[in-house]
C-alpha cells in the first residue's frame, strides 16, 4: 500500500485536463437530458392534438354510411332561423364530444321544444356529423350541421378552414416571493377566427349561446336567455386570478386596462345585434393584421377586441380546469351548471384525468 501511495504521489496531475473532461461529460449529459425533455414534450403535445384512432374510424364509418343509407336532409327546419327560439352554437370536428354537449344540455332542460343546436364543422367531418344527428334524436330539440368551409353558403366571409377555440397556457407565481415551482397555471380558452363569422352565418338571429365541445352541461340553461347584459356584446366567465397586466408580454404596447380581469370562452352568451352595431368582427380582423407576426397574436387580438364588452357571468355557471387541475373539489363539480374541461387532458383522450371522466 505504501508503494502504491508513493507511486501515485509521484505522478504529476494536470487539473486543467481533469476540469475540461468533467465539463465535457457535464455538457453531454445536459444535452441528452434536454433532448429527452424536448422529445417528451413533443410526444405529449402530439397525443393531445391527435384524434384518437377510435374516433377517427367512427367518423369515417359514419361518412360511408351517410352515402350508403341515403339519409339525406331533405327539408330545412324553419326553426333554424327563428329568432324567437333558443339557439346554441358548437364549433367542433369531434362527433362524440359535440353529441355529449347537446345531449347533456337537452337532458337537463325543462323544455326542449324551443332549443335549436347549430354544429359548425369542416368538410372532413361534415357528413359524419350529418349522419350522426339524423340517426339520433334529442327530445324535441333540432340539430343543424353546417360546413363552415362551404364557400357557396357563406361567401367572402368564409375562412379556408375551420378553426377551433384556442387555449393559451399561462403560469404565474402565487405571490411575488414564491419560487417558480409553486407557480399556478391557467389555461385561457378564447375565440378562434371562426367565431367572428357568427353574425354572417346567422344573419336572422339576434342572440346565441356558444358552447365549446369540451363542456358538459349539468343544469338547465334557459335562464341565460333572460339575461340583461346592459349593452355588452358577450357574457363570459371572468378569470380574475389572471389580470390583464399579467399578460403584458402578449399585449405589448397596446393600451388596455391593466387591472381588469381576463375571461374565458366555453360558455358564452352573445348579443349578435350589438356585435353588428359595434362591428366587432372588423375590429378583430384589423387587430389580427397588426399583430399577425407576434407570439400569442390571437389572444392579444381577442382580448383587445372585447375590452369593455364583457358581461361577467356568475361563477356558479361554469367550473373550469377539469383538463389540467387535479385538485378540484368534487362537491364543487357536482354543483356547477357547466363543467369545462379546458386544458390538455380532454376527457376523450387516454391522458384525461380519470376522476373527472365519469
Amino acid at each position: 500500500m505504501e508503494a502504491v501511495i508513493a507511486r501515485a504521489k509521484s505522478v504529476s496531475l494536470d487539473c486543467n485536463n481533469v476540469d475540461k473532461k468533467l465539463r465535457q461529460i457535464f455538457d453531454l449529459t445536459e444535452d441528452e437530458a434536454n433532448f429527452h425533455m424536448e422529445q417528451s414534450a413533443f410526444l405529449y403535445q402530439l397525443a393531445v392534438q391527435t384524434m384518437p384512432k377510435s374516433l377517427h374510424c367512427l367518423s369515417m364509418r359514419l361518412t360511408v354510411e351517410y352515402f350508403r343509407d341515403h339519409l339525406f336532409d331533405k327539408e330545412l327546419s324553419e326553426k333554424y332561423s327563428d329568432p324567437t327560439l333558443q339557439h346554441y352554437v358548437i364549433f367542433s370536428n369531434n362527433v362524440i364530444a359535440s353529441s355529449v354537449v347537446i345531449n347533456s344540455t337537452v337532458v337537463h332542460a325543462r323544455d326542449t321544444v324551443n332549443q335549436v343546436f347549430h354544429v359548425l364543422t369542416d368538410w372532413q367531418n361534415y357528413y359524419a356529423m350529418k349522419h350522426w344527428f339524423l340517426r339520433n334524436t334529442f327530445r324535441d330539440a333540432v340539430v343543424q350541421v353546417l360546413n363552415i368551409e362551404d364557400s357557396d353558403s357563406y361567401g367572402k366571409a368564409t375562412l379556408s378552414h375551420l378553426t377551433l377555440p384556442v387555449e393559451f397556457r399561462v403560469s404565474f407565481p402565487s405571490n411575488d416571493s414564491a419560487p417558480a415551482i409553486h407557480n399556478r397555471t391557467q389555461y385561457l380558452s378564447i375565440f378562434s377566427h371562426s367565431h367572428y363569422l357568427l353574425p354572417e352565418i346567422f344573419k336572422n338571429l339576434e342572440k346565441v349561446v356558444v358552447l365549446e365541445d369540451d363542456v358538459v352541461v349539468q343544469q338547465d340553461l334557459s335562464a341565460l336567455w333572460s339575461l340583461n347584459m346592459g349593452g355588452k356584446v358577450t357574457g363570459a366567465i371572468e378569470i380574475c386570478s389572471v389580470k390583464m397586466d399579467q399578460l403584458q408580454s402578449y399585449l405589448g404596447e397596446h393600451s388596455f386596462q391593466k387591472h381588469s380581469c381576463s375571461w374565458m370562452s366555453g360558455l358564452n352568451v352573445i348579443d349578435l345585434a350589438r356585435w353588428r352595431d359595434l362591428d366587432i368582427s372588423e375590429t378583430y380582423w384589423k387587430l389580427v393584421k397588426e399583430v399577425s407576426m407576434k407570439e400569442g397574436s390571437a389572444l392579444l387580438a381577442t382580448l383587445l377586441t372585447f375590452q369593455d364588452q364583457i358581461y361577467a357571468l356568475d361563477r356558479v355557471w361554469v367550473l373550469s380546469g377539469l383538463g389540467h387541475d387535479y385538485g378540484l373539489d368534487i362537491e364543487g363539480i357536482k354543483k356547477a351548471a357547466v363543467l369545462h374541461y379546458n386544458g390538455n387532458m380532454k376527457p376523450w383522450l387516454d391522458l384525461g384525468i380519470p376522476k373527472y371522466k365519469e
